[in-house]
């Protein structure tokens, strides 16, 4: 943002900035409509709202330290250094403007009054939702030498806003405690806090966020800090690949309103990782400002590719799919008034947004193919290899079509399916193995219960191209019996079940196929995930058994629950499952399949961290073993259960 528009936005930011749309209604009785859910999501969505307000005086250039802490009772406190929120009483309630910011919904300096040129957020409604959603909060101002505090429990004040000392800094304090009666769980995880906040930084180019967890037994620090800002966001995206070239083009510019920022570079994968965000809201369906940045990389490099003589008249030209297989891309644009698809704020719907991208995007790379020809190169015949890997895919993709039940033809010759066919009662077992396979068989509940067992591990979709993919067999059986076809050609309205649950050995091996096939999910049909299709089975682990009774144990803390229960003694015979074909078809139902007594584990996707989702897949997945390395190091102490024999 321009100098001259940050001094303007300090100038302006008083009392008569803050606006009033509505009063503070129904967020206690419909937290949904405003956090998304009560659940651990919903809660950790209170911490990012207040943050967002510090980010929003960092992007105002009033900004430099943002400070989140978990404390010991599982409050957070976050600290700013902007300017503080103001203090003079707002002439149209008759209140200081701190209150009208946390009682009033709506009320903040970003809806046209000059406090704020771009913002996050929710549209101004954050710190009021917050403050309903939390048992107390307390708001601490230091300004203009001063400092004030006030309370509030559960939303209502319980006194003014008092002038309580002196202070040489200034900046707002903000500390909640999530209101039990409102959430489903109130325990913050450190880890999702740091996702979120890592992304933030890197959006916002020399901003410095610290993390603190205080928690007894729970200790830890985190700084994130990149003078780089999206250029390092790339590089961190791209850290489980190698990359083909190491330059990370970047592009910047404005254009009317809009202010754009893009940083990209390509690996040696074959899946594109190109993320969206306006005014540092992740976009996940991209929108109009993604759409300009596709129509710029596609006609600029087609230009540069037919210039160069690289592509010759008699070929056709690259797709964008072709040219972004293995990029990773960073799309950032800031602007006034972002108008958003739905009530989610997951698709950008301004039109200038479009041309803005585009034009900067266009002039930017055109001069950087110029000046870095063996860069430019490269990138053009990966493209290449691309294009006719689609060929090939494309093929293999009509042959998969031609086999699809819904076309008339036969299911997979192992797929042992269910007898209804309305997908809503049904569900299908993806099962290790034909000794697992066969006593699932067994067991099942023949009219809603499909079995599709598979032999070994499924090809690591994370290193292959999807012609190669179309080509393994067991993930062809797969993509028949769903129904639904992949990719571009996926239709979730064809899917055959209810349930997709991938049942495989509580051992390495198991854990292993079951992030083979996570894999193959996300990367190729995530709506399955994303709707709630996909559910992972959880087989017992211990089998107990005294005095002709059985029980069966999940975890070693089930275990040790039911043996505190029986007693120990020498009655008791305890059988550790080393994978399903120990188990007989009765024990395998009562277990497993029963839908009255079993565990599944829903596999959830939050759309909110797809590339930090992305981070991990590449990591686990991927060619590079040192990123691997660290991340085993470093999540070896929560493995539990682990069985290596």
């Amino acid at each position: 943002m321009s100098e001259d528009v940050q001094n303007s936005e300090v100038q302006n930011y008083g009392a008569d900035q803050i606006q009033i749309l509505e009063g503070l209604e129904a967020v206690r009785k419909r937290p949904g409509m405003y956090i998304g859910s009560t659940s651990i999501r919903g809660l950790h969505h209170l911490v990012y709202e207040i943050v967002d307000n510090a980010v929003d005086e960092a992007l105002a250039g009033v900004c430099k330290v943002i400070d989140v802490s978990i404390n010991e009772d599982n409050s957070i406190t976050v600290i700013d250094d902007g300017r503080g929120i103001p203090v003079e009483i707002n002439k149209k309630k008759g209140i200081s403007s701190v209150e009208v910011v946390f009682t009033i919904l709506h009320a903040g300096g970003k809806f046209g009054g000059g406090g704020y040129k771009v913002s996050g957020g929710l549209h101004g409604v954050g710190a009021s939702v917050v403050n309903a959603l939390s048992e107390w909060l307390e708001v601490i101002v230091e300004k203009d030498g001063k400092m004030y505090k006030q309370r509030y429990e559960r939303g209502k004040p319980l006194d003014r806003l008092q002038e309580i000392g002196t202070s040489d800094r200034h900046g707002s304090t903000v500390t909640f405690l999530p209101d039990k009666e409102i959430f489903e769980e109130t325990i913050f995880d450190f880890d999702t806090l740091k996702q979120r906040l890592r992304e933030m930084a890197f959006l916002t180019k020399g901003l410095k966020i610290v993390l603190r967890d205080k928690r007894e037994g729970k200790e830890k620090e985190r700084t994130f800090h990149y003078e780089g800002g999206i250029s390092e966001y790339v590089e961190y995206l791209n850290k489980g690949y190698n990359t083909l070239y190491p330059e990370i083009i970047y592009c910047e510019g404005q254009k009317g309103d809009v202010y754009v920022e893009v940083a990209m570079q390509h690996n040696d994968g074959y899946n594109e990782n190109c993320n969206s965000f306006v005014n540092n809201i992740t976009t996940p369906e991209g929108g109009t400002h993604y759409t300009g940045f596709k129509n710029a990389i596609t006609k600029t490099f087609n230009d540069y590719a037919r210039n160069m003589k690289i592509l010759r008249d008699s070929e056709e030209n690259l797709t964008g799919e072709d040219l972004r297989e293995g990029l990773s891309a960073i799309i950032s644009i800031k602007l006034p008034e972002p108008q958003f698809e739905g009530q989610t704020k997951q698709k950008l719907g301004n039109s200038e947004a479009r041309g803005a991208v585009d034009a900067i995007v266009s002039e930017k790379l055109t001069y950087f193919l110029e000046q870095n020809p063996t860069t430019a190169k490269i990138i053009v015949e990966k493209a290449v290899l691309a294009q006719r890997a689609r060929d090939a895919a494309r093929k293999a993709r009509e042959l998969t079509r031609r086999k699809t039940a819904l076309e008339g033809m036969s299911l997979p010759g192992k797929l042992a399916d269910c007898s209804d066919k309305n997908p809503a009662n049904c569900e299908i077992f993806i099962v290790e193995g034909d000794s697992a396979g066969g006593s699932a068989k067994t067991a099942r509940d023949r009219a809603t219960q499909a079995i599709l067992p598979l032999r070994g591990k499924i090809l690591n979709v994370e290193k292959a191209r999807l012609d190669r993919i179309l080509g393994n067999e067991e993930i062809r059986a797969m993509i028949t019996a769903f129904g639904t076809g992949i990719s571009e050609d996926f239709d979730i309205s064809k899917l055959r079940y209810d349930k997709i649950i991938i049942m495989t050995d509580a051992d390495v091996d198991g854990a292993h196929i079951s992030t083979l096939m996570l894999t193959f999910l996300y990367r190729f049909m995530p709506e399955l995930i994303k709707q709630g299709h996909v559910y992972l089975a959880q087989p017992p682990l211990y089998k107990i058994e005294k005095n002709k009774n059985v029980w069966y144990a999940y975890s070693d803390e089930q275990l040790n629950s039911i043996m505190l229960e029986i007693g120990r003694d020498n009655n008791n015979k305890v059988q550790r499952y080393k994978g399903l074909g120990e188990m007989d078809a009765d024990q395998l139902w009562d277990t497993t399949m029963d839908p009255q007594s079993r565990v599944l584990r829903k596999v959830e996707m939050d759309d909110d961290n797809i590339a930090e989702l992305n981070v991990t897949f590449n990591t686990l997945m991927g060619d590079n073993v040192e990123p691997r390395r660290e991340f085993i190091e470093a999540n070896a102490k929560f493995v539990q259960n682990l069985d290596i024999t």
